[in-house]
């Protein structure tokens, strides 16, 4: 783990322009009609949290083929028209970082299944739990469902945001 920025409590501490994540991942978001694909993580960073299905990039994987393999591995189903929503920069206090690409797919092929690392839940797009996800999710989720485009930059002390910048853009 980089203990670079461990510590820091603020976005200004950091040089984001050198600033490199520990860990390179993906997040996707499978939406079918008026439902949205979430999964409930059974491990890992997160773990109990609800979220999209996620995770790191193998060496040499493009996020596009991470996202596709991740919801394959994770519950099941492979997303055929990914769409790219935006990233998030997350730097915690402990010195751990990660850069996530996040995408949205609007169509899929098989049956989300229950896994060792996931337990997939189909909920209403206008009833997604935000009160059992990361508290950042609710600010960036959003205005990517209404079709904008963003970029995040995060600091976070464990479960909780110290700083952070939202930019959000049409498409």
């Amino acid at each position: 783990m980089s203990q670079r920025y461990a510590g820091v409590k603020t976005l200004a501490e950091i040089d984001w322009a050198t600033w490199e994540a520990v860990d390179r991942a993906t997040l996707t978001f499978v939406i079918d009609g008026d439902q949205i694909l979430l999964i409930r993580k059974k491990r890992g960073l997160g773990a109990g949290k609800i979220n999209g299905p996620g995770g790191k990039l193998d060496p040499g994987e493009t996020p596009e083929a991470c996202a596709v393999r991740e919801c394959e591995e994770e519950v099941g189903i492979t997303p055929t028209d990914l769409s790219y929503m935006g990233q998030n920069l997350f730097q915690f206090t402990d010195g751990y970082s990660i850069h996530v690409w996040t995408y949205l797919s609007r169509s899929h092929s098989g049956t989300a299944i229950e896994t060792d690392e996931a337990l997939p839940l189909w909920v209403p797009l206008d009833a997604i739990p935000y009160e059992e996800m990361w508290v950042d999710d609710e600010l960036w989720l959003p205005p990517a469902l209404a079709g904008k485009t963003f970029m995040g930059r995060w600091i976070f002390e464990g479960d909780v945001y110290l700083d952070h910048a939202l930019e959000t853009f049409d498409r």
